[in-house]
């Protein structure tokens, strides 16, 4: 048996999903190392290093999202599983978590510690929840499912 895998109505879609997705992700790990290097340090690099990278994070998780957002809940294509629907909201919650995490880091110098470590910590999870689960079931955002 082979698993199933995502199939998308665009192949171009499929190439910027698949070329953007992961950007999110590395910035959002970043923005994690970063704010707890500032708890640690209380150097003010280390924020304002932090609040580029969750910026910069936010406004590359846009079209992925969106591109996700057909596919899971617009497109009439197939029925979409529920593995899906969980990455979807694993995915939609992280970002809201790090849009949160982004004011934070418009506060003043030490102001934003704990909040901005336990922010990016929900982000980061609920980012790896969702990958991990997507993998656990096979699902790849490449090919066609084949009986």
């Amino acid at each position: 048996m082979i698993p199933a895998t995502r199939t998308y109505g665009s192949r171009f879609a499929m190439a910027i999903f698949d070329l953007l997705n992961p950007i999110p992700y590395g910035l959002f790990v970043g923005t994690l190392v970063f704010d707890i290097t500032y708890a640690v340090t209380r150097n003010v690099f280390w924020g304002k290093g932090a609040a580029w990278l969750v910026t910069a994070g936010l406004f590359f998780a846009v079209i992925p999202r969106v591109i996700n957002l057909v596919h899971v809940w617009i497109s009439a294509r197939r029925t979409v599983t529920g593995v899906e629907k969980l990455d979807f909201w694993l995915n939609l919650l992280g970002i809201i978590a790090a849009i949160f995490n982004a004011f934070v880091h418009s506060r003043d110098a030490y102001g934003i510690v704990p909040t901005n470590v336990i922010l990016s910590v929900i982000t980061v999870l609920l980012l790896s929840i969702g990958q991990f689960v997507v993998g656990l079931n096979g699902f790849h955002s490449k090919g066609t499912a084949h009986d």
